[in-house]
C-alpha cells in the first residue's frame, strides 16, 4: 500500500517554470534550445494572426497550463496551441483544439517516442482535434496527427505548407518559416 500523496492542480500552480501533472506527479520540463524555441514562437505568431483574422479562438504560447481531467493526466503545457473557450487568470479549463509539441534535444529515442505517443493519446482523449509533432532534425519536419485517425499522420517537409484541419479551417503555415 502506497502512502504517497498525489500532486494536484493547486500544487502545480506553485511550481516555478514549465511543468505538467501526469500520473499524480509534477513533471518538470527543461528549457528548450534556440531553434525549437524559435519554431514554437513562429507557430504562435501565425496562430495569433489566424485568431485575429477569424475571431474563432485564442493563440496560446509556450508555458501556459491547460487543466484536464484524465485518469493519468491533469494538465498539458504545449509549446503552442489554439483554444476555443473562455480565458481567465487560472490555467485554461480543458484541452486546446490544436496543440504543438516541438522536439527538444531530449525528445529522441525509443523512450521519448513512447512518451510522445502517450501524450498525443492523452491530448485526443481530452478533446484535442489535431496535434503537431515538429521535428527540426527530420526531413518530415511537421507530422500532423488527428484525433479521427491518430495512427496515420500527414507529414510535411520544407517547401510545404502544413495545416491543422479540422481544428483550424483554412489555416496553413509554411514549414520553411520554422527555420532560422
Amino acid at each position: 500500500m502506497s502512502t504517497k500523496t498525489e500532486a494536484t492542480i493547486e500544487d502545480l500552480y506553485k511550481v516555478e517554470g514549465k511543468a505538467e501533472l501526469v500520473g499524480g506527479e509534477i513533471v518538470h520540463m527543461s528549457p528548450t534550445g534556440g531553434r525549437p524555441g524559435y519554431a514554437a514562437q513562429e507557430i504562435f505568431y501565425s496562430l495569433r494572426n489566424y485568431a485575429r483574422r477569424t475571431e474563432s479562438g485564442y493563440a496560446i504560447g509556450d508555458n501556459v497550463g491547460f487543466a484536464v481531467n484524465l485518469p493519468r493526466r491533469k494538465s498539458f503545457c504545449p509549446d503552442a496551441a489554439f483554444y476555443v473557450g473562455e480565458l481567465t487568470v487560472k490555467f485554461i479549463d480543458g484541452a486546446p483544439v490544436f496543440a504543438v509539441e516541438v522536439r527538444s534535444e531530449g525528445d529522441y529515442g525509443p523512450k521519448a517516442e513512447q512518451a510522445m505517443a502517450r501524450k498525443r493519446a492523452d491530448y485526443f482523449a481530452a478533446g484535442t482535434l489535431v496535434v503537431w509533432d515538429v521535428d527540426l532534425l527530420s526531413d518530415e519536419v511537421v507530422k500532423v496527427y488527428r484525433a479521427a485517425d491518430p495512427e496515420h499522420p500527414t507529414a510535411y517537409r520544407r517547401g510545404d505548407a502544413a495545416e491543422a484541419e479540422p481544428a483550424l479551417p483554412g489555416w496553413t503555415m509554411p514549414v520553411d518559416d520554422l527555420f532560422v
